[in-house]
């Protein structure tokens, strides 16, 4: 057994597990962060996406012990508590319906929020490509993609009025071009 602290959440907590339990087993089966999906086991999916250190990772692909002394935010972190208020890229799923079985989506939306920490005004192609280690089988993307853009453009992100973007909640053809 190995000796780990670390914050997830904003709660620090320190466990004893074995040296190779994957970070998305400790937060599901230790910490009840069920939100965090296992998907595939082989990182392909990008289910069980968190952020480390504030940067998305896959946490099929992480051990437990490798995220000692870290800090991790799941997607039940995400949202602000205090004011029980969703994160603006949660929200703008929720929107656009971003989502249909629900089983990608905590996964697309951390990924969605550490890309637009990197690129807070990203074009449509930006965030195909920004996303493609995050799998969908249900929507085709679109409303995905047109979830970041909003996300986008709610962060403040100048230059919205790019084809097929929406502003504000704005269907996509009634932005400017």
């Amino acid at each position: 057994m190995a000796r780990i602290t670390l914050k997830v959440d904003g709660s620090t907590v320190s466990d004893d597990v074995e040296p190779r339990m994957l970070l998305v087993q400790y937060l599901r089966e230790k910490l009840g962060k069920t939100g965090t999906v296992i998907g595939c086991d082989t990182s392909n999916c990008g289910a069980c996406t968190v952020h480390l250190d504030g940067t998305s990772v896959k946490s099929c692909n992480v051990l437990a012990v490798q995220a000692d002394g870290r800090e991790v935010t799941t997607i039940e972190g995400l949202a602000d508590t205090v004011d029980d208020e969703l994160h603006p890229v949660q929200e703008a799923f929720r929107e656009c319906r971003g989502l249909q079985c629900g089983f990608c989506t905590p996964g697309m939306i951390m990924q969605s929020v550490d890309l637009l920490k990197d690129n807070p005004d990203p074009s449509e192609e930006e965030i195909r490509l920004g996303l493609e280690g995050n799998l969908c089988r249900c929507t085709g993307y679109h409303n995905i993609v047109k979830a970041v853009q909003q996300a986008a453009g709610q962060s403040g992100a100048a230059g919205r009025h790019r084809a097929g973007a929406t502003t504000a909640g704005a269907p996509a053809e009634e932005v400017a071009e």
